[in-house]
């Protein structure tokens, strides 16, 4: 038999410890942290140039022989203190700010600076045995810049890359930084959309077993859904904020032009929501339709030994009166004594009791089938 899958919450990434009275700003790469990967590209309307690298020198190097374009910084994995050093000292980043990227158990959040916008995402995936990956997605836009911060180097932003290196066309490298900021939050979206249409896949399959046969595994499985769409609500209402902050936000950072793009993704988080809340109703509604179910299972069996008990009462009775054995006649003394069970010697005593306790067992049967015990 095939075991069910069920939904679970896996924390990939160890969280640093805070040490009480730290000095705020302080920022250390995790243990587990993964070696800093840097990609940086280099466009405008008519032409891009792209480097890959793990040195931030180079890739500092590379921007300097690229004057008077619009760049975009990826840096993939956390790991490197040297790359986070420079990229502070280089882009005049505030230490808060770096320490937020370093801990990445921010909650989504649009913060602004004089020199540059902060913009924390989080970034939810489904395996295919539906365990959560939830990881965090840190953003740095001024005017000419965006640098990206990812914890690992799984790129959920490789849709872009290719729309920024194929496409002269549209708005990609005509916006600035700001467009590329916009376009990493709808795929951050697309991929929310993705794992809540996966969730409500799964709870349709759930009430399909709830219906045909309820088993023990369904609670698990309910449960585990319910704990994936409870991440994804502390999620999806900071992001619903963040998202109006950023279309209502008169940062010299964000293209006006782009703000109508930030407010249509702004109307799919809250549409992203509407279906968590659903969903989320829905699996409460089928935990107590299991329950109940797996109540109405039990009142049936308990029923069932109620009948077989009434039944066997009163036989079980005749049977002990008839079990005792006082004989009628002293085997010592020969005294006859007229009260101790004459019944012993009848000549069709055995028989008379057989057609006794039938008789009682189809009399109580009739009157149960009267008082509908046995209708579903």
């Amino acid at each position: 038999m095939k075991k069910a899958n069920v939904p679970t919450y896996k924390n990939l990434r160890k969280r640093k410890k805070r040490i009480p009275g730290e000095s705020p700003g302080t920022f250390v790469v995790l243990d587990n942290a993964l070696p800093s990967k840097l990609r940086i590209y280099a466009y405008d309307e008519e032409n891009i140039a792209e480097l890959e690298t793990s040195s931030i020198e180079k890739a500092l190097a590379f921007v300097n022989s690229h004057p008077e374009k619009f760049y975009w910084l990826d840096i993939q994995g956390l790991g490197s203190q040297e790359v986070l050093n420079s990229v502070q000292q280089k882009f005049n980043i505030n230490a808060l700010v770096m320490e937020d990227i370093v801990n990445n158990h921010q909650r989504p959040k649009y913060e602004e600076f004089s020199n540059c916008i902060f913009v924390v995402s989080r970034v939810l995936e489904l395996d295919e045995n539906i365990n959560l990956k939830n990881e965090q997605l840190s953003l740095i836009v001024n005017h000419n810049f965006l640098i990206t911060f990812q914890e690992d180097y799984e790129d959920i932003l490789n849709p872009i890359r290719q729309r920024l290196v194929h496409k002269k066309l549209g708005n990609i490298r005509t916006l600035g930084p700001s467009y590329l900021l916009y376009a990493i939050m709808d795929v951050a979206t697309d991929h929310n959309f993705n794992l809540i249409n996966r969730l409500g896949d799964e709870l349709e399959i759930i009430e399909g077993i709830l219906y045909d046969k309820p088993q023990k595994s369904i609670m698990y499985r309910i449960q585990g859904v319910k704990k994936i769409m409870l991440t994804m609500r502390r999620i999806a209402w900071p992001e619903r904020d963040k998202l109006n902050d950023l279309y209502k936000s008169s940062s010299i950072f964000i293209h006006p032009d782009v703000k109508v793009f930030l407010r249509d993704v702004a109307d799919h988080n809250v549409q992203i929501i509407d279906l968590l809340e659903t969903y989320r109703e829905t699996s409460t509604t089928m935990m107590d339709i299991y329950l109940s179910m797996i109540n109405n299972r039990m009142n049936e069996v308990m029923k069932i030994l109620t009948v077989i008990s009434a039944i066997f009462i009163p036989l079980t009775f005749i049977a002990g009166v008839y079990g005792m054995n006082f004989a009628v006649e002293d085997p010592v003394s020969g005294k006859i004594m007229k009260n101790n069970m004459p019944e012993l010697y009848w000549e069709n005593g055995y028989f008379f009791v057989w057609v006794l306790m039938i008789v009682i067992t189809v009399l109580q049967i009739i009157y149960f089938i009267k008082k509908g015990w046995f209708r579903d």
